[in-house]
């Protein structure tokens, strides 16, 4: 039962923004799972859970590594093959390098930016949907940090 509710919390704090132990236990016990906060609290030492902040501002658990990676992963292909940002609307246009459209296209879509609904690639453009207008300078911000890095 233990390795189950392990792999149950991993998947949580994958798909949801899980910011204290009372909440993680709320969502194990409606999985199914009787817990009490000391399990739940063993189980995140264990599992070496770390809180980080993520980009909408959030303080969440997380495994330390994926955090590391996917950011990193994210700035490695923003710094080495877009090559220009624009907008229009609630649309990002990225140029890229030929043939790394698909490539900075996933970067966004795995990335963890909440305004972006999805996106678009061609050969060496990308079409990213933001959810609001009023949130693009947002994203874009987040991709221009990526060169800087």
């Amino acid at each position: 039962m233990r390795f189950e509710r392990r792999e149950k919390i991993l998947e949580l704090i994958k798909n949801q923004d899980v910011d204290t132990q009372e909440k993680l236990a709320d969502l194990l016990n409606q999985e199914g799972f009787k817990v009490t906060q000391a399990t739940v609290s063993r189980d995140i030492r264990e599992l070496q859970l770390v809180k980080t902040t993520k980009k909408n501002g959030k303080n969440c658990y997380a495994l330390p590594e994926t955090i590391n990676r996917e950011e990193e992963r994210f700035d490695l292909i923003f710094k080495h093959t877009v090559q220009d940002i624009k907008t229009s609307g609630n649309m990002i246009i990225l140029k890229t390098l030929s043939g790394c459209a698909n490539a900075a296209a996933e970067a966004i879509d795995t990335s963890d930016i909440p305004q972006v609904l999805g996106s678009i690639a061609g050969d060496n453009t990308v079409f990213i949907v933001v959810d609001d207008p009023a949130n693009i300078d947002i994203v874009v911000k987040r991709c221009r940090d990526a060169f800087d890095k």
